[in-house]
């Protein structure tokens, strides 16, 4: 392994998944504004995410549809006319 290509500032992170509160706490170096307080007493810095294993289809074996600044909508309105067609 090469020297000195590796980040030296690893610290405990709360990766925060919004569409369901799960939480997980890791090691990381990425960089944020927000913090939480979680159960153990402590602050740590939070990243949060729209999706992750505990809320994707591919994990769960559910299939859920996560709309994030109305996507679909806008791909089923562009896309209208020529599902219409492809039905008929």
């Amino acid at each position: 392994m090469k020297d000195a290509i590796h980040p030296d500032n690893y610290r405990l992170v709360v990766f925060k998944d919004m569409s369901n509160g799960h939480t997980v706490i890791t090691r990381s170096t990425v960089n944020t504004k927000d913090s939480i307080k979680m159960d153990d007493g402590k602050e740590y810095p939070l990243i949060k995410l729209e999706i992750s294993s505990a809320s994707h289809p591919f994990y769960t074996g559910k299939m859920k549809l996560v709309d994030t600044a109305g996507r679909v909508d806008k791909f089923m309105s562009r896309y209208k006319s020529h599902m219409e067609k492809k039905n008929k």
